[in-house]
């Protein structure tokens, strides 16, 4: 019964509410700063890749702003970017991807914002150290009680949504591709990530930040190596591949049937979803970590913070997707009918498709390892995310609370996977958009006039 409400709410949600308010915020950023993800790409790519170092230097307060770019990509790239868009591919076809890169586009420009806005509201506390996020500038936005209970609602969706469900769905993911790739215990891997999440939690921020910083880029090259050593193998295809994306995301009937009308709208509404999921652009995640980036100016982490959305969705998540569609679509796949096997599902779809190139044994052992990575990063993001919001909420001293509650709900992922805590994580991360898109929205003067700024210099 309540997992039937709760998935009603989600398809509402994504079909009508997600996709009017990401595609709107994106456009409307993307206009207002004169497509600043384009005019300063070039800017944000020197900023990350000109001065990348791993073994940052420990801030007196808050991150630098590779730390702060290595935190928000691991909270974006998680299952979004492998269980996601495999969700996404076999519900909505091939073309799904395309929406996912709409979406991804836009998406630059609104996450330049929220990480523009987060830096400008941030606040200084007694101790020397910073706090930041949506929160603070939903306030900004919204003076008086109406402000302060958006920003509420906001948190506590926050805290449901990535530190308690969320980190559930991502380390369920690890226990169920480490069972299958090495038949470990579920139990077993559930008891090993707690040790290793107590050690880094325990460390506060500047340790998560530390690890973060080495784990990111390392985990992104050993899968992005893994996907090109397919498309080496399957480089024939890669014409295909791309076509069939293209074609699919306009005419999706031909792949998963129904009617245009139906099809069209799942393809498109699968490509937000799982687009959403997947780069958290508008969502209100990120500007968490972008708020404690130590910058000489908001400008500065707004362009860094676009590779984020770039690395996530056209590097990491694109790659996955071409390795899916071009050993399981192709004229040669087994899914190039549109008919998916028995056996065949989101949670494998991956670990499929790269055993159709190395073996089902080891492309199963290597899609396994880069998730562990993936999710673990993930969790690593989300569970700051949402102590950040509990000590908004509540204070400092409430934080050891949420953090044993925390580790609770990361064990129990482990342990089973339940349809339901999959639907409240989303219906929770969507309900997070709509606070944070209204207040995007309300100050885009502030953006608008840091960009200007930049401009005139």
């Amino acid at each position: 019964m309540l997992l039937s409400i709760v998935s009603k709410i989600n398809s509402y949600l994504s079909d009508y509410i997600l996709i009017i308010l990401l595609i709107g915020v994106g456009l409307w950023y993307s206009i207002k700063t004169r497509f600043v993800q384009i005019r300063y790409f070039g800017e944000g790519w020197k900023k990350v890749f000109g001065n990348i170092n791993l073994n940052g230097e420990k801030q007196q307060s808050g991150m630098s702003s590779f730390q702060a770019l290595a935190t928000a990509v691991a909270a974006q790239v998680g299952t979004g970017n492998i269980v996601g868009a495999s969700g996404a591919i076999l519900t909505g076809g091939p073309g799904a991807i395309f929406w996912m890169w709409i979406i991804a586009f836009f998406g630059m420009a609104t996450i330049y914002s929220e990480a523009v806005l987060a830096q400008k509201t941030r606040i200084e506390n007694a101790d020397g150290s910073v706090s930041g996020g949506p929160a603070y500038y939903i306030t900004t936005a919204f003076k008086g009680s109406f402000g302060k209970a958006l920003a509420r609602f906001f948190s506590v969706a926050t805290i449901l949504a990535l530190g308690f469900f969320g980190c559930m769905v991502q380390s369920n993911s690890i226990g169920s591709t480490m069972n299958t790739a090495f038949g470990i215990p579920n139990w077993i891997t559930g008891l090993i990530l707690l040790a290793i999440c107590f050690v880094i939690f325990i460390g506060g921020n500047s340790r998560l930040a530390s690890v973060l910083e080495k784990i990111v880029p390392v985990m992104a090259l050993i899968f992005l190596v893994g996907g090109f050593g397919v498309l080496a193998m399957r480089a024939k295809y890669i014409p295909e591949t791309f076509a069939m994306i293209f074609r699919y995301a306009f005419k999706p009937q031909a792949i998963i049937g129904g009617g245009f009308g139906y099809a069209i709208k799942t393809a498109v509404s699968q490509g937000v979803k799982r687009g959403l999921f997947s780069n958290e652009a508008g969502m209100g995640s990120t500007p968490h970590a972008h708020a404690l980036a130590t910058v000489e100016n908001p400008h500065d982490q707004g362009v860094v913070a676009m590779m984020g959305v770039f690395l996530d969705t056209f590097v990491v998540l694109t790659m996955n997707a071409l390795v899916i569609i071009s050993t399981l679509y192709t004229s040669d796949g087994i899914l190039g009918s549109g008919v998916i096997p028995d056996g065949i599902g989101k949670a494998n779809l991956a670990q499929t498709a790269f055993g159709v190139a190395f073996g089902a044994s080891v492309g199963s052992m290597f899609v396994a390892v880069c998730l562990f990575f993936f999710a673990f990063s993930t969790i690593l993001s989300w569970n700051l995310f949402g102590k950040i919001n509990v000590e908004y909420l509540f204070g400092k001293k409430r934080t050891k609370i949420y953090t044993i509650i925390a580790m609770a709900f990361i064990f129990m992922g482990t342990l089973a996977e339940n349809d339901l805590v999959w639907e409240l994580s989303d219906m929770f991360n969507q309900l997070m958009v709509i606070p944070n898109a209204l207040a995007l929205f309300a100050l885009t003067a502030l953006v608008v006039n840091t960009v200007k700024s930049k401009d005139e210099k």
